[in-house]
């Protein structure tokens, strides 16, 4: 990745860049080389690309909130949409709903490591992006809890679920990212 301050200034850059590596016999690669605009609440040029994706992150204009409180546009990171698909298949593989033998302390050894590295992650920057995925999670925590009590009903599963996480806060990591259940902190449901 590299910056430059204006279109003309990045097209040289990457021709440098280009040109360098043919030294070596390398070459640029022309699907993941480009050049991007990184538009936000001060830069409001119209470019063909406004966003890309690096490192599992995407990179686009997103509403962000300063340090006063006020809203404006930033150029900022988040969970990228590939890497969303990846985490919402993993939770799928892991079929929780159908753990009707498992105890909810099996099923948090089970997924913490694995969302806990999620968490450290793709929390790091724009935390709510992968905090509403997370939620997932608590749906099928729901549907655990109303395969594992038959009869209990989603109303009565959803205020259990929201009971335990209000007594044990910390049991499951994605809790602690703050994916919590519907009535958690209330009672409500």
């Amino acid at each position: 990745m590299v910056h430059a301050t204006s279109y003309e200034q990045a097209v040289k850059v990457r021709e440098a860049i280009a040109h360098r590596l043919a030294e070596f016999g390398l070459e640029l690669h022309p699907d993941k080389t480009r050049i991007v605009y990184c538009k936000d609440g001060d830069r409001r040029g119209q470019y063909p690309v406004t966003s890309f994706t690096f490192l599992g992150y995407d990179f686009r204009p997103r509403r962000a909130t300063g340090k006063t409180g006020t809203l404006f546009t930033g150029y900022l990171p988040a969970v990228s949409k590939a890497a969303k698909k990846k985490i919402g298949n993993q939770i799928r593989t892991w079929r929780l709903g159908r753990r009707s033998g498992s105890t909810l302390q099996h099923l948090a050894r089970l997924i913490n490591p694995v969302v806990t590295g999620w968490v450290n992650f793709y929390g790091r920057f724009y935390r709510s992006e992968l905090t509403n995925l997370l939620h997932r999670l608590n749906r099928h925590l729901l549907r655990w809890a109303c395969h594992q009590h038959k009869g209990l009903g989603h109303r009565k599963a959803r205020r259990r679920l929201a009971e335990v996480a209000r007594a044990y806060p910390g049991l499951f990591a994605h809790r602690k990212a703050g994916a919590y259940p519907v009535g958690w902190a209330t009672g409500a449901v």
